[in-house]
């Protein structure tokens, strides 16, 4: 296993639209392997393929709190099938937007079809922090991150905020 470089807003790749994954073998297995472990080292709980460079639909989370008690979850080529109506609201943050929160509305509870680590077909009635994470990290699939869902002038605060923090960094 291998902890990879996040990338950060702004960079064009992510607002790439990821592709389908034929089949879950051992190079996609050891994907989420390394995944999950960029992860956890950036005390995240959901990342997405794209977030390290890499456009494939695939995602990994972990939303348990216990640091001894990890539940990882695997999901490969995720679609909604149901969203809720009601609408619940949490302060978002994301591994690419760092340091950067802000309160986002998404569907309550949805329903999500997945191929899971192993390629089995499943199927997940998700609510609350979970439905949420889900949705965020569908979204990093499809290009979207959560500042698209702020006004217009937040949004342009929060990137060009980055794009200084980017501008004043020394790789050594």
């Amino acid at each position: 296993m291998a902890i990879k470089t996040i990338l950060t807003e702004p960079n064009k790749l992510l607002r790439q639209i990821s592709k389908s994954v034929e089949k879950v073998g051992k190079e996609e297995q050891r994907l989420m392997d390394d995944m999950l472990e960029t992860m956890y080292s950036a005390n995240g709980i959901g990342l997405a393929a794209i977030q390290i460079g890499i456009p494939k639909r695939i995602i990994v989370m972990d939303i348990s709190k216990d640091e001894n008690k990890k539940e990882p979850r695997y999901f490969v080529n995720p679609v909604i099938k149901n969203k809720d109506k009601l609408k619940s609201t949490y302060e978002e943050g994301c591994l690419s937007v760092p340091n950067q929160f802000a309160e986002i509305d998404r569907p309550k509870n949805c329903e999500v079809e997945y191929l899971d680590y192993s390629g089995e077909k499943k199927l997940l009635k998700a609510e609350g922090l979970l439905a949420t994470c889900i949705q965020h990290e569908m979204d990093h699939l499809e290009g979207i991150l959560f500042i698209d869902y702020l006004s217009k002038l937040k949004k342009s605060m929060i990137i060009k905020k980055l794009s200084k923090n980017k501008s004043n960094r020394i790789v050594v």
